[in-house]
């Protein structure tokens, strides 16, 4: 009695809100294993309390540019007093800004061309500081 070779296993990998699965099984049970974990999914979340949904805060978009941030730094007035490259940038990782040390370089370099802020100092140790003040 020869047995017929069995095909190798599926494997799906799914995300829906909060909630990820995976499934591995056989090409002829995916389909069955599938629509069982969305009918459970399904009942689930409409049996979720809407209210405990509404309570949790969305998280605020934060698509700002390096150049945004720092001139936000400037209208809070955090350029009053000369600050170096090294402040700047720990300043926006204190924010939860993670630029790169060139592009807050290269941001700080704009906002001076702009007349923005002034830079003090020598190459390689410039501190930048509010040229004119924030409307």
């Amino acid at each position: 009695m020869t047995e017929k070779p069995q095909n190798p296993p599926i494997r799906v990998k799914m995300k829906i809100g909060d909630i990820e699965f995976e499934i591995e099984a056989q090409p002829d049970q995916i389909q069955t294993a599938v629509d069982r974990i969305l009918t459970t999914i399904t009942e689930r979340l409409k049996n979720t309390n809407l209210t405990q949904l509404a309570e949790r805060p969305a998280p605020l978009p934060r698509a700002e540019t390096c150049r945004g941030v720092i001139q936000k730094l400037w209208e809070e007035k955090w350029f009053a007093e000369p600050r170096g490259l090294d402040d700047v940038h720990t300043e926006l990782a204190r924010k939860g800004f993670h630029y790169d040390r060139t592009a807050v370089a290269h941001a700080l370099v704009d906002l001076v061309k702009d007349n923005i802020l002034t830079r003090l100092g020598k190459p390689r140790r410039y501190q930048y500081a509010q040229k004119r003040p924030p409307v």
